[in-house]
């Protein structure tokens, strides 16, 4: 094994190193291996509930007229997050698509959107118009406000009980951390959020950014409250099969509002061909629950090998996880760099390319970006990324399997060996 490693670029220090880290980590990933069954029989319990056939596989084209395919992948999602409804279409090109769709089908004019769970990921900002942008829910005279987290990563509740005000319709929670080195927000504190607005104000719509921690635990935000759960294709529940896509489950009368406009007022869920991604979105959904262990078994093996090199790490090698998302900070952008260099070298796909910073549509700093991915842009590949400015954070997450989560690792510890920012035992 050692000289096969050897032979992809692996030399006997970073392998002797990683080798001893994983000496420690049996019971953890026993852990995962138990919530990942859990999970798998969560969605062919829906799938079987659901009468899935070879039939719903199928295409179909134009109007997409009785898409047996489609609806019943809907109403496979609306049981395994146990909600009422749920839009799964490929016309939903990404997360923050999803999202903005979901914000813009259920405010209104003179309404006001409040994150309580601070800054939202980059890519939001423009959407709310932080950050002025074409077509905004700013310009729509949709107002924003925010309760950040406190310093431990806990809900502000004074604080959000003063934010609240008659115009407040919809809190958006965003689960995962972003391009922020705070904790991720395990589903038991979205739950006692979402329990403490709807105390306040019960018509309220709550809505979770789900996106990197579909299947991460027992229990989904749509178990503990959420009105809406959204999240992307390209990461947990596509399984690492899905194309393009997205999805928003939850109620009824907030998920017809997303299909209205998604589609057109009159048409909603109705039309949408699904233009041959059906058997891959099924066969990714079925994949998920392992999927997403593999890349939390990557995820806590990177957290263990940087923390025992000195290196700040967020969740820590012992926290409990709540999504997929690892953060390394390294202080200086080198190590970035050098990180997502690693990455790419042990993709499948793209492995000679060479990761640059460059200025990404959607932030407002140059951003790195690793992913040698059989779908571009997949979140649940292997992948790492980052923005270039204080603290200089790497964002590693994925890995369709963890042999290869384990060798990005290396692979990315290798790098920053070589260019002697980091000493490992002889």
């Amino acid at each position: 094994m050692e000289k096969l490693y050897e032979s992809l670029g692996i030399s006997r220090p970073v392998f002797s190193f990683a080798e001893g880290i994983l000496e420690g980590l049996a019971q953890r990933f026993a852990e995962i291996d138990r919530m990942a069954e859990y999970n798998q029989l969560k969605v062919i319990k829906a799938m079987q509930e659901s009468r899935v056939s070879a039939e719903c596989f199928q295409s179909s084209s134009g109007y997409g007229y009785n898409d047996i395919g489609r609806d019943t992948l809907e109403e496979v999602y609306a049981r395994t997050f146990h909600t009422e409804a749920a839009l799964v279409r490929p016309q939903i090109t990404c997360g923050t698509h999803a999202l903005a769709l979901a914000l813009s089908a259920n405010l209104r004019p003179g309404d006001e959107m409040l994150s309580v769970s601070g800054k939202p990921y980059d890519t939001l900002e423009e959407v709310i118009g932080i950050r002025p942008s074409c077509g905004s829910l700013a310009e729509y005279r949709i107002s924003y406000s925010q309760v950040d987290l406190l310093e431990d990563g806990s809900f502000d509740y004074d604080g959000i009980r003063k934010a609240i005000g008659p115009n407040t319709k919809l809190v958006e929670i965003q689960r995962s951390k972003g391009y922020q080195t705070r904790p991720t927000l395990s589903v038991a504190q979205i739950g006692e959020a979402i329990a403490f607005i709807k105390k306040i104000n019960p018509d309220i719509i709550c809505m979770v950014d789900n996106c990197y921690g579909e299947f991460v635990e027992e229990l989904e935000p749509s178990d503990v409250g959420a009105d809406m759960v959204v999240g992307s294709l390209i990461k947990n529940p596509g399984g690492g099969l899905a194309p393009i896509g997205g999805y928003v489950a939850g109620t009824k009368a907030c998920i017809e509002r997303c299909a209205y406009r998604l589609t057109s007022p009159g048409l909603g869920r109705e039309v949408g061909a699904s233009l041959g991604v059906m058997q891959s979105f099924y066969q990714g959904f079925f994949l998920a629950p392992t999927v997403t262990a593999c890349a939390l078994k990557g995820a806590i093996f990177a957290a263990n090998v940087y923390e025992m090199l000195g290196f700040k790490v967020v969740p820590d090698g012992t926290e409990d996880r709540h999504d997929i998302i690892q953060a390394v900070e390294f202080g200086f952008p080198e190590g970035v760099i050098a990180f997502c260099e690693g990455i790419q070298a042990a993709a499948p796909v793209d492995s000679y390319v060479t990761p640059e910073p460059w200025a990404m549509p959607g932030y407002d700093s140059d951003v790195i970006m690793a992913a040698g991915a059989f779908v571009q842009g997949s979140s649940i590949e292997l992948s790492a990324d980052g923005p270039i400015k204080p603290p200089y954070a790497v964002y590693f997450q994925g890995g369709l399997t963890w042999p290869h989560a384990k060798l990005g690792i290396m692979m990315s510890l290798q790098r920053l060996y070589e260019k002697g920012y980091v000493k490992l035992p002889c």
